[in-house]
């Protein structure tokens, strides 16, 4: 145990380090100052061998798991030691100040009487404004089954419900009910895409009220070099979050689970006795699966955490299919029949149609006045969407070309058009596919992995108020772009299970056989950065490399740099601010909105041209489109370079 707590020690201001290391490494530290003996007392109240801290199982799990284990428990420890250090220290300063810090978040035990009480009366006022139509009965009885899964003890859980189905409102009412019956003390919902948090948070804020819910992601400003007493509570608890329900992203919740910095770490210890619903489970990114699901199982092992996988398309994590999974059987699925419920939710034909080209794509579009077509590349969605504006009314092009604040207003745009019953046809890439709600009655989705493909799927007769005969999602292979590498792989995958000949393509048969094909030809490269091999432990001595370990954990490894796009008043004026002494944190995260992620070599070259340029006395830190004629809302970013194949540039 010794050995354990001096991680936490000599990292508690640099943060958690690697014990072997080129310098700064523990073992040199130890080994360059002279420790006295533990006095009596100490030694008696820490134990040696900190496996007594775990149940009886522990000594039954493999080196590895066990090494894997103790290393979590040391950044649980180290979570306590700095967030203790971190408010101490603020106290100090504020009472010297005479300053105020306002952290007073209500005990969610002491409110769960009264939020459910406000859960049921919202859910009432729901009912009482819906159709008595055949989905809204279904989406009652889904709510009303997960919730008496709420007396099932703590542990993990998968909640399998297809798109529209109403998994948001039932897993809080999961939550909820779970918490007040075993006094769990947060309810976390992780969330891999930040506009389905703010619309998520914004729900949950509407049913338990404002006092209860913070949403912490990058979109949302950090104010840490604020003073005190301009900190409000809701940017204090984002460092340890202290709130009852925290709505966050899976960056943030993994990247802080391997992280070795105290600032990212503080708030770990506030884990623990949560309801943990990761939203969208299947979008954990493979070259980090493993340990990933490695942490979850953690959590829920020794940690007192409830995890729920909760997804319309659910991953094959349990064990022993895929090697070092869950150990949950099918008592722990929330929703009542999986496969009924994928009956009786169906609302979309799926055909199959081979090879099409862009001339095809948009001959179709031409006999559908509203219409949805999803491909792999922004190249191919400004190609055709080029191509169908030329001869079709109501043509909207959606990517990541567009700044997120341009999105928001296309999208809202596209509903109110869907609404009107405007000519409405959209080509977009895959950002439309999850939790982005929208209803077409026809979706072609280019040939990709499956589970994107039901998420497409879910963009049509999305309601159910058209007939499922009439609501068709065509999958296509296109005939002018070839898929990036990463998607061909689970195109692939796609294409073995579809040798399988399963009747139903959509069915959570054919999906969980997708999943292990995609796990199998992965292999070793769900860990890819092997996170499980850099926690060591044997004959009594750890060599944990947390500083390594949390280098190499990245959910998000684009390969892309940003560019700002200064084109509306606001962004212009927090660009206009950069000057010395300015906050560059704050700066960056208000920027957050008006950025495009271009290649490198792309915003080399805009460099050269002087179309982009640094902020000066910045570094490089904030590129900023100055050539305002290479953006517009309708195309995005779009810049030509003359010199050498556009494609070069624009692959993805």
């Amino acid at each position: 145990m010794v050995d354990l707590l001096s991680y936490g020690i000599a990292g508690h201001h640099g943060g958690l380090p690697d014990r072997l290391a080129a310098s700064g490494g523990l073992a040199d530290r130890i080994k360059s100052k002279t420790l006295p003996a533990l006095d009596p007392v100490w030694q008696s109240e820490v134990a040696h061998d900190a496996s007594g801290l775990f149940p009886a199982t522990f000594r039954q799990q493999t080196r590895d798991r066990q090494a894997f284990q103790l290393a979590f428990l040391g950044r649980m420890i180290f979570s306590c030691l700095v967030d203790a250090d971190f408010l101490d220290t603020e106290a100090f300063y504020a009472r010297t100040a005479g300053q105020e810090v306002d952290r007073n978040w209500p005990a969610l035990g002491a409110h769960l009487d009264d939020l459910i009480a406000a859960f049921d009366a919202a859910m009432a006022e729901k009912r009482a404004g819906a159709d008595d139509k055949p989905l809204n009965r279904l989406r009652d009885d889904i709510l009303s089954h997960v919730r008496e899964k709420a007396a099932l003890p703590p542990g993990l859980f998968t909640l399998e419900v297809p798109t529209g189905g109403g998994k948001t409102l039932a897993t809080l009412g999961f939550a909820l009910e779970h918490a007040r019956r075993w006094n769990m003390e947060r309810i976390v919902y992780a969330i891999p895409f930040t506009a389905i948090i703010e619309q998520n948070a914004a729900v949950f804020r509407a049913v338990l009220g404002e006092d209860f819910v913070l949403e912490h992601h990058s979109a949302i400003e950090d104010a840490r070099d604020e003073p005190l007493e301009g900190r409000d509570k809701l940017r204090l608890a984002m460092e340890n979050w202290a709130a009852p329900v925290v709505v966050t992203t899976n960056v943030q919740l993994f990247e802080s689970l391997f992280a070795n910095r105290p600032s990212r770490c503080r708030k770990l210890h506030n884990v623990a006795k949560a309801v943990i619903i990761l939203d969208e489970a299947q979008t954990i990114p493979l070259a980090l699966l493993r340990p990933c699901v490695a942490a979850l199982d953690e959590l829920a092992r020794n940690y007192g955490c409830s995890i729920v996988l909760c997804t319309a398309t659910q991953p094959a994590l349990a064990a022993p299919r895929f090697a070092g999974g869950f150990e949950i059987g099918p008592e722990r699925e929330l929703a009542p029949d999986p496969a009924a419920l994928h009956l009786a939710l169906k609302r979309v034909t799926l055909k199959l149609a081979g090879t099409m080209s862009d001339d095809d794509l948009v001959a179709e579009l031409a006999a559908t006045p509203q219409g949805l077509v999803i491909v792999n590349s922004r190249q191919h969605a400004l190609a055709l969407y080029r191509a169908a504006k030329a001869t079709l009314d109501g043509v909207i092009h959606l990517s990541t070309r567009q700044t997120v604040c341009d999105r928001r207003r296309i999208l809202d745009d596209i509903r109110q058009r869907l609404r009107d019953g405007l000519p409405c046809r959209v080509i977009a890439t895959s950002l439309v596919e999850a939790g982005v709600d929208l209803d077409f009655p026809r979706v072609w989705r280019a040939l990709t992995g499956l589970d994107q493909i039901a998420q497409a799927a879910g963009r049509c007769n999305r309601e159910g108020l058209r007939p499922v005969a009439d609501s068709i999602v065509t999958v296509f292979v296109p005939s002018e772009a070839k898929p990036p590498p990463e998607i061909a792989d689970f195109a692939a995958a796609m294409q073995r299970v579809l040798d399988k000949g399963p009747d139903d393509l959509l069915a959570p048969a054919a999906i969980k056989a997708y999943f292990e094909e995609v796990y199998w030809q992965r292999g070793d490269g769900l860990d890819k950065h092997d996170i499980a091999g850099k926690f060591l432990f044997g004959a009594g001595e750890s060599n944990f490399a947390y500083r390594s370990v949390a280098d190499a954990f990245r959910m998000i490894e684009s390969g892309m740099v940003p560019v700002i796009v200064a084109t509306d008043q606001e962004a212009k004026a927090i660009v206009d601010g950069l000057k010395p002494g300015a906050s560059a944190a704050q700066a960056a995260r208000k920027l957050q909105n008006y950025v495009v992620q271009v290649p490198p070599r792309a915003r080399n070259a805009m460099l050269s041209n002087r179309d982009v340029q640094y902020v000066v006395g910045f570094g490089d830190q904030f590129a900023v489109l100055k050539n305002d004629a290479l953006y517009t809302r309708e195309l995005g970013l779009v810049w030509e370079d003359s010199g050498s194949q556009r494609s070069d540039f624009w692959s993805v």
